[in-house]
């Protein structure tokens, strides 16, 4: 069935996702502009205020039987509880490395997580490596080792996000659950202990959102909707797009998280170019593979039905 298309010529499901990765990609602005708050409060408010938030969206969706169908099932809950400490260890060291000035490292992770999925396919799920993809991954192997040979800086921050979500990826993979009932459960799996976590702030004195302007709260309140808007939008061009569509999309947020970098002035050293060079070449090469095997599927599938 074709899909409707906009004023602008572009199908509902493509604009989606443009929205949701150009709203993950400005993410660093954000986090910039709240910096006098501490990341690991940062954290909590995205956990706490995601919850009413999303429920408002359930209801809108009419998705709360799928949530009260999942929690019925303790292996469905097991691997979300599982995929909410993948999930909040990768939001909780990307918003520090945003607030420690390494936005590149973000962008780097953010790069590479579509090729460790490549890689964990590969290895766990016995999946095939076309030759393009083999070389796409050694590109960005190579890239990530001049950065730690010849830049000096071994790009742990940028592994640990690519590894989270990869993690996060694959177990989400195992559950049969929507992308809004998901994060609905796994956040409302997280909401105590960030609760917690701002009563022992307050307690102690160190509670930024008590004491903040009102612009400030605000801010911090919008971390809810921030957090499941862009997911919203990612879910509904998931329904509507074809995967090598939405591959080549999902590079637009990492490209503008390295835009930010450059604006807030990070330094970008050699080391640094050379390992996106061989990171952007990789990304090419892994895109346009995705494009062409799509394409031959779609012909052979054109050709038996001929």
């Amino acid at each position: 069935m074709k899909q409707a298309q906009s004023s602008t010529g572009l199908s509902p499901g493509f604009l989606a996702g443009i929205i949701a990765y150009i709203i993950w990609g400005i993410f660093p602005i954000y986090f910039k502009t709240i910096d006098s708050v501490s990341p690991t409060e940062i954290l909590a408010h995205r956990i706490v205020w995601s919850v009413p938030f999303g429920l408002l969206i359930l209801i809108f969706r009419r998705q709360i039987k799928d949530v009260v169908t999942a929690i019925k099932q303790p292996k469905t809950l097991l691997l979300l509880a599982i995929a909410s400490i993948a999930l909040s260890a990768n939001w909780g060291v990307y918003i520090w490395a945003i607030h420690q000035d390494q936005i590149f490292q973000g962008s780097l992770g953010y790069y590479i997580n579509p090729l460790m999925y490549v890689l964990v396919g590969v290895m766990f799920f016995g999946e095939k490596l076309s030759k393009w993809q083999g070389l796409a991954a050694a590109l960005a192997c190579l890239g990530v080792l001049i950065l730690t040979i010849y830049g000096g800086v071994f790009p742990g921050i940028s592994l640990f996000l690519a590894i989270s979500f990869t993690i996060y990826g694959v177990i989400r993979k195992q559950v049969d659950i929507g992308a809004m009932p998901g994060l609905f459960i796994e956040t409302v799996i997280l909401f105590i202990p960030g609760l917690l976590y701002m009563y022992w702030l307050s307690q102690h004195g160190q509670f930024s959102f008590s004491v903040a302007s009102p612009d400030l709260k605000f801010l911090l309140l919008m971390a809810g909707p921030i957090t499941v808007l862009p997911l919203l939008a990612f879910a509904f061009a998931a329904r509507r797009l074809k995967l090598s569509t939405l591959g080549f999309l999902q590079y637009i947020g990492p490209t503008l998280q390295f835009a930010c970098g450059l604006y807030y002035g990070e330094t970008f050293t050699m080391a640094h170019a050379l390992c996106f060079t061989c990171i952007w070449v990789a990304v090419i090469i892994f895109t346009w593979d995705a494009m062409r095997s799509s394409a031959a599927l779609k012909a052979q599938s054109n050709g038996l039905q001929a």
